[in-house]
């Protein structure tokens, strides 16, 4: 096995970096020269912090369209909770005391139906936001 070609290099420590380098090679049983090596050859690869900055860069890129998603699906219920909320008030009259407990009972029972449904469509991985943006110019459909 051919050894590298190696340079001499000469340069000056503080003290107490040099005491901390001998007590690091006596420890280790290398010589200060492969410690110094190994310093210098990670602190001047561009490897080591460019791979972490990607990383992170990476998982930032995640977490905001994660957040920017929540966003946009917590505008969409928003929305919609609204809007039924005010047809509901705007066009449903009153009751007579009469009819209050039928209509309760009959309501709790759409009520069922409903959260039913809503189970079944998320268990097909089916959602309203999904419903609401699949047709609206310039957003990509889910998948894509």
């Amino acid at each position: 096995m051919k050894r590298p070609i190696r340079v001499k290099q000469t340069f000056r420590l503080q003290v107490e970096i040099g005491r901390d380098l001998a007590d690091y090679a006596r420890r280790k049983r290398v010589s200060q020269a492969s410690v110094v090596e190994a310093a210098l050859a990670s602190f001047l690869s561009p490897d080591g912090a460019d791979r972490l900055e990607a990383a992170l860069s990476r998982r930032l890129d995640l977490l905001t369209r994660q957040s920017e998603r929540t966003e946009r699906h917590v505008t969409i219920g928003n929305e919609t909770l609204a809007l039924f909320v005010r047809f509901w008030l705007t066009s449903t009259p009153p009751l007579p005391d009469s009819a209050q407990a039928t209509a309760q009972a009959k309501g709790r029972e759409r009520f069922e139906a409903f959260v039913d449904a809503v189970g079944r469509r998320l268990g097909k991985g089916r959602t309203f936001a999904d419903e609401v943006t699949r047709d609206l110019p310039g957003v990509p459909p889910k998948d894509a």
